[in-house]
């Protein structure tokens, strides 16, 4: 607070004047009100004691900020030594105070002044502080620390050096959070008007690196002009947490563990950024929720305002969303705000995803780009089991003309097909809002075509249906990969083939349908048959706030139907609960294929 520095330089200054111009042994200064561009002083008290010899000073201050209404009451009790101009001032139990603040300080100086001139050489010690502002977005418990300040002026320039020493306690400065101390930092530059220098500034935070700087900073809004950085050797175990994290809150890196070494250098001109480099080696990154993971990622992305520059990453092993990744070699050029690549490949289980024509620029603070994808055959074996899904037979692949991500938004023009259980499962309309971000939205229409329903109950241990199977899923919504809405109906596939339906499959659709077809079944005779003929079959769902609309083929005064019998035997299964909670109705589809136990029928 410089009103407090030339509140003290001033009565100093008295002081010394009033030292070698009379014989006295005590000044008293009072003055009531003290104004300065920067701040205020009320009551301010100065008395020196030649006899001692020691010098006190008390006052209220405030800073010329419309957010505060607190005066800060400033206590400093000095030793004066016998040669004013020589000696140091011994400034010990001193204190800043207010209702958030809470400073205890020692201060000694050791120079005030050379030929008649500032020249200011000064150490402070805190001691245990303390303070916080009104909207909480600072503060500091059990700070203890040493600033040493020296302090010269040369005409209109101030020259400044500093060296600090932070031994221990907490601070929050939104949105950094340091704790336990252990940082250092030793500076020098000047400052002139309304521009701050930094000639070099070399910043050692504890287990993190060591950052060296310069530049300058204009002082009426505190924005950078220039900057030189450069962090040469980062741990990011360590960083990531304290200093990247604070930023990555609401994207998908906001919960992840990070090992590895980085090396950071940035350039910024004129108040714009000119050039950065960043370095990446044996670098592991992983998602506390299991959601992605790098292993071994190396990296080398530089940019230039000027220049284009060409980056390259790559990485050992990894995984997405439970599924391993290959090892992988990504090459780019970078020109200005935008990137090209003519092809990136990335292994998938047995297969590869095949990324081509790919485009990216930053216009306006926001992210476009588009590229052509194609997803060769990866075996739904291995997926399903990596994902900890039943067994699925078959291949999948996908082809997608182009992709396009535009304000946040994901966007695919073709569709992505996947050969399952010897028929065909097509997505189409694809979109994703904020992928990154940390609750996704996803969109799409899904087609399903010919699956063979042996194999697809089979699979999900259902019971044995002999058929195959359509169904169309229109307007699916996923937040946060949870599903919100869509329009379902799954029906027998038209044409001739076999169409059977066991006993054990009657009694689960019944279950599910809230009917009473698996105890007609064992109230009769048919329950001497072990499947049925059935002519057509089918069930849909509307999902809207958690609430399942349930159908069937036909509707009937009391229900509807589910499977409708055909031949001899025939049995027709009927569904009586046209709302279920979608909660309930994924419990009863879990009850009925958890070991294919009896199902529960309400």
């Amino acid at each position: 607070m410089r009103v407090l520095f030339h509140i003290v330089i001033s009565a100093f200054c008295v002081s010394l004047y009033s030292i070698s111009a009379y014989a006295v042994s005590e000044i008293a200064i009072k003055v009531q009100h003290f104004e300065h561009p920067q701040g205020n002083a009320q009551n301010v008290a100065l008395h020196l004691n030649l006899s001692k010899p020691t010098l006190t000073l008390s006052a209220n201050v405030v800073l010329k900020q419309k957010s505060e209404k607190d005066w800060i009451q400033l206590n400093l009790g000095c030793e004066i030594p016998e040669n004013a101009q020589f000696g140091a001032f011994n400034c010990a139990d001193s204190s800043l105070k207010n209702s958030r603040i809470n400073l205890p300080f020692s201060l000694e100086i050791n120079q005030l002044f050379s030929h008649g001139v500032p020249d200011v050489k000064a150490t402070l010690q805190l001691k245990n502080a303390n303070f916080s502002d009104e909207a909480g977005l600072h503060a500091a418990e059990k700070l203890s620390g040493n600033v040493a300040i020296a302090l010269k002026q040369t005409g209109q320039v101030w020259e400044w050096k500093t060296a600090l020493d932070w031994q221990s306690g907490e601070v929050f400065w939104q949105p950094f959070y340091l704790a336990n101390g252990g940082h250092t930092l030793v500076a020098n530059g000047s400052f002139e008007g309304e521009t701050f220098t930094v000639n070099t500034a070399n910043l050692n935070i504890k287990n993190v690196g060591e950052l060296k700087a310069d530049g300058q900073i204009r002082l009426t809004d505190f924005k950078l002009i220039n900057l030189n950085a450069n962090l040469p050797d980062l741990d990011l175990s360590t960083a990531y947490p304290l200093l990247f994290k604070p930023f990555l809150e609401k994207t998908a890196f906001n919960n992840t563990e990070i090992e590895g070494k980085a090396a950071l250098s940035l350039q910024i001109v004129n108040t714009a950024l000119k050039s950065f480099e960043l370095h990446l080696k044996n670098v592991d990154l992983a998602d506390k929720n299991q959601k992605f993971a790098l292993y071994k990622l190396n990296a080398d992305l530089p940019w230039s305002f000027d220049n284009p520059k060409n980056v390259s990453l790559s990485y050992e092993s990894g995984e997405l969303l439970n599924l391993p990744l290959g090892k992988t070699k990504l090459q780019a050029e970078v020109n200005r705000y935008s990137l090209t690549s003519p092809s990136i490949l990335l292994p998938i289980l047995d297969g590869a995803l095949s990324l081509s024509d790919i485009s990216a620029a930053r216009i306006g603070g926001q992210w476009y780009w588009h590229l052509s994808a194609k997803l060769e055959p990866i075996s739904m074996v291995d997926f399903s089991a990596q994902l900890n899904l039943p067994k699925m037979q078959g291949k999948a692949s996908a082809e997608i003309p182009l992709v396009t991500y535009s304000g946040g938004t994901l966007t695919t023009d073709g569709s992505v097909v996947l050969h399952v259980f010897n028929g065909t499962a097509t997505v189409t309309q694809l979109t994703m809002q904020t992928p990154l971000g940390i609750a996704p939205k996803l969109n799409a229409d899904i087609a399903l075509r010919n699956l063979d329903l042996g194999e697809l109950t089979r699979t999900f241990s259902f019971g044995a249906i002999e058929g195959k199977l359509d169904g169309d899923i229109d307007d699916l919504e996923l937040q946060n990969w949870k599903l919100v809405q869509f329009d379902a109906m799954v029906q027998s596939s038209p044409g001739k083939y076999p169409k059977k339906i066991s006993q054990r499959a009657v009694e689960n659709i019944s279950a599910l349908g809230g009917g009473g077809a698996a105890a007609a079944v064992q109230r009769s005779f048919l329950r001497f048959f072990e499947q049925f003929n059935y002519g057509k079959m089918g069930l849909s769902c509307r999902l809207r706030n958690d609430i399942c609309q349930m159908g069937g083929i036909e509707s009937t005064p009391h229900g509807y139907i589910i499977v409708k019998g055909s031949g001899i035997p025939a049995i027709t299964v009927m569904g009586y609960n046209q709302t279920v909670g979608w909660s309930e109705l994924l419990a009863r589809i879990k009850r009925v294929t958890d070991g294919n136990s009896k199902a529960i029928v309400k």
